[in-house]
């Protein structure tokens, strides 16, 4: 698998997960290919995120629960405050 370009791929250049979450990082480089390949055949961004997040806690709902599901989504805004998803911030 190759990445020419990734939208995960913060500024500092390191990884978005730890090193020793690789399972995590091999995913999203999938995840980053199938954006990738959708952008191109035309795709909109946003309707990709949508898509992605209505997967993810989809996902997350049959995994966990619809309770864990809506516990996560209460902390998002903090997190999302924080820069936690700001690729372009550097976080130290």
């Amino acid at each position: 698998m190759s990445i020419n370009k990734s939208i995960f791929a913060p500024a500092s250049g390191l990884g978005v997960f730890d090193r020793e979450q690789g399972e995590r990082q091999i995913a999203l480089e999938y995840l980053a290919d199938a954006w990738n390949d959708a952008e191109e055949d035309g795709v909109h961004s946003a309707s990709l995120a949508h898509a992605s997040l209505f997967a993810a806690l989809a996902t997350f709902c049959k995994m966990h629960g619809d309770e864990a599901a809506a516990d996560l989504v209460a902390m998002l805004p903090d997190r999302i405050r924080s820069g936690e998803y700001n690729l372009d911030k550097i976080l130290q």
